[in-house]
């Protein structure tokens, strides 16, 4: 269990060095105003959502990162980055956008294969 600790404990510092090295959000879109993520996560074969949150994000402060973890206990080296396809919605502006993610870590000697789903709502300054 102690070993488990450690490899958490070291995602969570290579996580967070990523987030300290990204830009800010504010600094690639300017005008954005406010970022709201509603996420959804299931199981690949499953049509209903096992878990689902809303993260608000703080542009002011925020990296212009959206690499989220992935949900599933037992997953190892998986995750679900969604930078390109968010940010790539908020460079063209668009107030309402979504899409999905596939997590490509392993649970044992299988594929893990979570999907996330996530809708966006962001509002611009003029």
């Amino acid at each position: 269990m102690h070993r488990r600790g450690n490899e958490a404990s070291l995602r969570y510092e290579a996580r967070r060095q990523r987030e300290d090295e990204s830009p800010r959000l504010h600094a690639e879109v300017p005008t954005l105003e406010s970022l709201k993520l509603e996420i959804e996560e299931r199981r690949g074969n499953a049509s209903n959502p096992e878990t689902t949150y809303i993260r608000r994000i703080v542009v002011e402060s925020a990296p212009a990162l959206f690499a989220l973890v992935c949900g599933e206990r037992d997953c190892e080296d998986g995750g679900h980055d969604i930078t390109y396809a968010v940010m790539a919605g908020l460079r063209r502006g668009s107030t309402k956008f979504e899409g999905e993610d596939v997590c490509h870590g392993s649970v044992r000697t299988t594929t893990c294969g979570r999907v996330l789903h996530y809708k966006a709502t962001a509002t611009y300054r003029p």
